[in-house]
């Protein structure tokens, strides 16, 4: 999966801070936000099924945006009432049947410099007829356990590169304490972890020992390789991290 330009052109650079404070009820900064409806003109619109709008005012200034398929980000400032993105949206290149339309939508209304008011959890975003009512995340999907829960791998980092590699669905694990046990979607797997704030070190992982080919074996190569020795983790709602120096692992968890 690659990063193109929605619009304006260059590389995803460091980012720094662009003035997140505004007049419109307090600061973005720092949270993220999940829609709870949206209206064009009066009436309500339907976004497609199972799918939120997300937005994330990072603390160097970014914005971080889906709905639901692509990730799209850009350097904002939020003065004046007013989303105003400095470098134009990148967004990944995946194909998402059902929702690149949905992906379109959102990109033309935060590049449209659209207001936005804030009121206690609530974030109102406004472009012309059209309004995206938001809820602060921490209240509308808290963080979930690191333990105990079955986490469904999702994207595949490898370098600067994150796919949704075939059969990735397949693949879970669930940590408790100081054992993890899972499943590559070809062999089931087990081991050690021990568990610190924001890491996780993962000993020797024991695997059944099914021949795997073809796009089955790169899964389960990719996966066996991200769950090796040290890795930061954070969970955000429902998704849970895992980075090292070479990439990381994206999950969701299985309700």
């Amino acid at each position: 999966m690659r990063m193109i330009a929605v619009a304006g052109a260059g590389l995803l650079l460091a980012l720094t801070a662009c003035g997140n404070e505004s007049t419109a009820g307090g600061t973005l900064t720092g949270k993220s936000w999940l829609s709870t409806a949206v209206t064009e003109n009066g009436a309500p619109k339907q976004l497609a099924q199972n799918t939120r709008v997300r937005l994330q005012f990072t603390d160097d200034g970014r914005l971080i945006a889906d709905a639901g398929c692509n990730s799209m980000q850009s350097k904002v400032s939020t003065g004046d009432g007013k989303l105003s993105l400095k470098d134009g949206l990148m967004m990944t290149d995946m194909g998402c049947p059902g929702r690149q339309d949905q992906d379109g939508w959102l990109s033309g209304i935060l590049s449209s410099k659209p207001s936005w008011k804030l009121d206690g959890d609530t974030l109102n975003v406004t472009s012309g007829g059209t309004t995206i009512a938001l809820q602060d995340r921490e209240t509308a999907e808290p963080d979930l356990a690191l333990d105990g829960t079955k986490w469904a791998l999702n994207t595949v980092i490898t370098g600067e590169v994150a796919s949704h590699q075939a059969g990735s669905e397949k693949a879970w694990m669930t940590l408790n304490g100081e054992r993890v046990t899972g499943s590559t979607g070809c062999n089931e797997f087990q081991g050690m972890v021990a568990q610190a704030p924001g890491k996780l070190t993962f000993g020797e992982l024991a695997t059944t020992r099914r021949a795997c080919a073809g796009d089955a074996a790169k899964l389960e190569s990719s996966l066996l390789n991200g769950l090796k020795g040290e890795v930061s983790y954070e969970i955000d709602s429902s998704k849970l991290e895992l980075r090292n120096a070479a990439g990381g692992l994206d999950f969701t968890a299985v309700r």
